[in-house]
């Protein structure tokens, strides 16, 4: 009999920008995260992902392959991105040509245990606490419910 394989979660081959705090326990390898970004605890942030300035990750969130947030981002407490759309009816299994990206613009919140799929969010939206983001969303507002809808435009406070 052969015992598990064991791997380590923590921090490994990250690209950090300026003043970022990273409160542990992570999963945080192989991806690059900008200026001034807070990253929480119980986060995880996989291969290639990039993360633009200012952002707030909350805990429990998780940010898979092929994910692209822009500046000034807030990603709550638990909300998971998806790469692979089960385009073959069920998972890529390994067959990476299947997964799709993600791109979030600047200035998007995303609510708590809200589901991203593969898809791009414009500049200036913010989705609603356990939305389920399944086509992009190309106009600025606030979107939410399953699948997320646009709900109203935001409008600027003085």
């Amino acid at each position: 009999m052969t015992g598990p394989t064991l791997r380590s979660a923590g921090i490994r081959n990250v690209q950090f920008g300026a003043n970022v705090t990273v409160v542990e326990p992570v999963n945080i390898y192989d991806c690059a995260i900008g200026d001034a970004t807070f990253v929480g605890p119980f986060v995880e942030i996989q291969r290639g992902v990039i993360i633009g300035k200012r952002c707030k990750i909350q805990s429990h969130a998780f940010i898979c392959e092929l994910v692209t947030i822009g500046d000034d981002c807030f990603i709550s407490h638990g909300a998971k991105f998806i790469n692979d759309p089960f385009a073959v009816g069920g998972p890529a299994r390994g067959n990476r040509d299947l997964w799709r990206h993600t791109r979030i613009g600047n200035h998007v919140s995303i609510g708590t245990n809200a589901t991203i799929m593969p898809i791009t969010i414009c500049d200036r939206v913010v989705v609603g606490a356990g939305s389920v983001v399944t086509r992009s969303i190309n106009e600025p507002g606030i979107y939410a419910g399953n699948p997320a809808r646009f709900l109203r435009p935001i409008t600027e406070h003085s």
